[in-house]
């Protein structure tokens, strides 16, 4: 289990993704589409067309982390 510090926000991208996108797309995507910093320690949540995957982009301060279930 990894803890989450106390102030994250969780955003929840509407729509669906291409989930063939990395890091580097999904964080260009924060940028672009939700006008936020995707280093800024929230957690951004992308979901796939059929909804069975879900991808979620975080950086803890000490570096990047893509989650993918």
């Amino acid at each position: 289990m990894i803890p989450i510090p106390t102030g994250v926000r969780v955003w929840l991208a509407t729509g669906h993704t291409d989930m063939r996108r990395g890091f580097p797309g999904l964080s260009l995507q924060v940028q672009e589409v939700l006008r936020r910093d995707p280093l800024s320690g929230h957690l951004f949540c992308f979901r796939g067309r059929r909804g069975n995957l879900l991808k979620v982009i975080w950086h803890d301060g000490q570096g990047a982390c893509l989650f993918t279930n």
